[in-house]
């Protein structure tokens, strides 16, 4: 039976996979949590799954949750930007550990962005000659409810600075699932899958089908990069997470976000979930309905 390690596993993406993985009667799965002792409530329902405390700036915590551990997954957590500091330790552990596979959730068109920490990581795994998976997807429909969220449900407006480009949104749960398929399998070692949704669309497009699912005018305010750098920092956010967010939506603004694969489909045999169906089901979130 093989041990998989699941960092962030209460986020957008780790709890997703979690769900998936615990179907299988063939793995035990380890959860890395920075607060184990509140968050493992959340797995209560999972039988095959333990909770372990993880920090990536916490060096003490990598042994624990990396013994006997087969494979790996893991997300860049945003507000830790500087990855020769932050996350190259523990990839260094990664290595010392013999862990078979790691599965890293990268950045679409990443290969072409040496500036980005995705970039970076990537390149680290390489070097270490980790077995690997670089999952590449386009922009989580997600951040939606995230990180922009106040914006939507408290103001109705879109305050991203993404131009008249168009964007290839892909929902984080569709992540989880193709990041399931890559550890369940020796099919995808060493590879990279680049995983869009089926459509690119205009943020003015997205603010209509929020409008019309919502039942509320959302409208797209297109601020610049600069207002929306001040605004973000005003708001608290770390500088370095801001200048990440700021980087790919100037890349978005170039055309870069827009590509669309069918990638997804294929490892799925499914097709990828609509934007239309996201915004249904968090459509209590947008509306202030429930909170998170």
């Amino acid at each position: 039976m093989e041990k998989i390690l699941v960092l962030g596993g209460t986020g957008n993406i780790g709890f997703p996979l979690i769900t998936e993985l615990a179907k299988s009667d063939n793995v035990t799965i380890i959860a890395g949590v920075h607060q184990p002792t509140t968050e493992a409530a959340k797995f209560q329902d999972f039988k095959n799954v333990t909770v372990s405390k993880f920090d990536f700036l916490d060096a003490g915590t990598f042994a624990g949750v990396l013994a006997g551990v087969d494979r790996v997954f893991f997300v860049r957590p945003p507000q830790l930007a500087k990855p020769k500091v932050d996350m190259f330790p523990f990839l260094d552990q990664v290595k010392a550990s013999q862990v078979k596979h790691i599965v890293f959730v990268s950045l679409i068109g990443v290969e072409k962005n040496p500036m980005t920490p995705h970039h970076k990581i990537e390149q680290q795994i390489l070097k270490l000659g980790i077995p690997h998976t670089f999952i590449r997807p386009s922009f989580f429909m997600q951040n939606l409810n995230t990180t922009h969220l106040v914006d939507i449900r408290d103001h109705h407006t879109l305050f991203v600075p993404a131009g008249h480009s168009k964007t290839s949104f892909i929902d984080t749960r569709d992540i989880g699932a193709v990041a399931a398929k890559c550890l369940l399998s020796t099919e995808y070692i060493n590879t990279e899958l680049e995983i869009t949704g089926e459509k690119a669309l205009t943020y003015t497009e997205i603010a209509g089908i929020m409008s019309k699912i919502l039942g509320t005018a959302i409208d797209y305010s297109q601020p610049s990069l600069l207002r929306f750098r001040k605004t973000m920092l005003k708001r608290g956010l770390k500088k370095e997470y801001v200048n990440v967010m700021v980087m790919l939506y100037l890349i978005t603004q170039l055309g870069n976000a827009n590509k669309t694969t069918t990638t997804l489909e294929q490892v799925l045999g499914r097709p990828a979930t609509s934007f239309e169906q996201y915004v249904t089901d968090y459509k209590a979130v947008f509306t202030g309905q429930t909170r998170i």
